[in-house]
């Protein structure tokens, strides 16, 4: 008992600190109205960016895919789980940001988490290898530096002075950059156009995680690469199909041989059972839908929205960092104060996450709000008039 007791102790301290998170349980689909815990929401949390979760043509595809495919794929995608949906849903994402890479190639992944993992172990299991690392990186991302038993040096966030210095003092062979393209808690966009700059000049891989990024940004949904208008055999790009595609998932896209040694050397893609192909059946339906027209007429109502939100906040103690993506930080300070207006806003049907430490630095806590192409401006009023109430009191 003395082991479980020491357990109990950990908890109560996360509790004290105020850290301690809880699940709650939605009865209905990801959608911005949603009954959850029983109760009817108005949720401003999820990352279905263009609100394809519940799209009716998405899920019919999904049905179509488990007529065909069956549940599950029955074993790893080398042994023979490997179908012929995943293959077409490889070659359609490589086709998809093809003008932004050399002899594109992709690799389908069960989960963003797992194509981090699988990069960073792959090209960062040279004994000369150094990763650079954002310090504002997914948690994702610093475990695959971790796994990866390279060097790992970490640059401050968006400094590319900081950067070029290591670089510049780096004796490594193999120089392995990595950055997200949207970040997670604070919804701004790092520098990829100088951060590619440096990568070239260095002979340095960028590995670029638009997991926010891709389906909303660019044009034609691209993602940060058509968004920053990037090509490069330099790049490493991995998107995620669980956000703005609405589904699951993730894909790793980069030339032709760098893929080929993932699927050699990644362990997170050799040794798992592959998704159920009836995921990647439907992803098709996604794509399609966002490199299409009603694609962008879902970014245009996101950017619209993200517009009255903005226009809409009138604070004069909480901060909002700059923010142009659906990612709407609204960072109050302490953590029991966070907890607290997040409740207040519960309480209201109002559903916003208090984000807490570790996932962002001591005294920043926040709400995080996220905004979705499904949301309507009169939701996103609601929203704003009830922060606005709740940080003049």
């Amino acid at each position: 008992m003395d082991l479980i007791a020491s357990v109990h102790r950990k908890l109560a301290a996360l509790e004290q600190q105020s850290l301690t998170r809880r699940r709650r349980i939605a009865d209905t689909a990801c959608a911005p109205e949603q009954t959850v815990d029983g109760r009817p929401m108005l949720a401003f949390c999820s990352n279905d960016y263009l609100g394809l979760a519940n799209h009716p043509r998405v899920v019919e595809a999904l049905r179509e895919g488990a007529s065909k495919y069956g549940a599950g794929s029955g074993a790893s995608h080398l042994i023979s789980g490997h179908g012929r949906a995943h293959a077409v849903l490889e070659e359609r994402l490589a086709a998809f940001v093809a003008p932004h890479l050399e002899d594109a190639r992709a690799l389908y992944f069960s989960t963003g988490y797992m194509a981090n993992l699988a990069v960073l172990t792959a090209l960062g299991a040279e004994p000369d290898a150094m990763i650079f690392s954002e310090a504002l990186n997914h948690a994702s991302l610093i475990d695959g530096a971790r796994l990866a038993r390279a060097a790992v040096t970490v640059y401050p966030h968006g400094d590319v002075d900081a950067l070029a210095a290591q670089l510049e003092a780096s004796s490594a062979a193999t120089k392995i950059v990595v950055t997200d393209s949207v970040f997670s808690m604070d919804g701004d966009i790092a520098p990829l156009p100088a951060l590619l700059a440096l990568c070239e000049r260095h002979g340095a891989w960028l590995v670029v995680d638009d997991a926010h990024g891709f389906g909303v940004l660019g044009q034609s949904g691209r993602g940060a690469l058509e968004h920053c208008a990037l090509r490069s055999p330099n790049l490493v790009y991995v998107g995620t199909l669980g956000k703005a595609a609405g589904v699951s998932g993730a894909f790793v896209a980069a030339h032709a041989s760098v893929i080929e040694l993932l699927v050699q050397r990644a362990r997170p893609y050799i040794y798992t059972t592959a998704s159920p192909p009836a995921l990647a059946h439907a992803l098709l339906t996604s794509l399609d839908i966002i490199a299409g027209e009603e694609g962008a007429r879902l970014r245009a109502h996101l950017a619209a929205l993200i517009e009255r939100l903005d226009a809409s906040l009138r604070l004069a103690r909480w901060q909002r960092p700059v923010s142009h993506t659906p990612i709407q930080p609204i960072v109050i300070g302490a953590n029991d104060e966070a907890l607290r207006v997040a409740a207040s806003l519960h309480a209201q049907g109002l559903w916003v996450p208090a984000i807490r430490p570790p996932t962002v630095p001591a005294n920043t806590a926040r709400l995080r709000v996220t905004l979705s192409a499904a949301h309507t401006l009169e939701q996103v009023d609601r929203l704003a008039g009830a922060i606005n109430e709740l940080e003049a009191m």
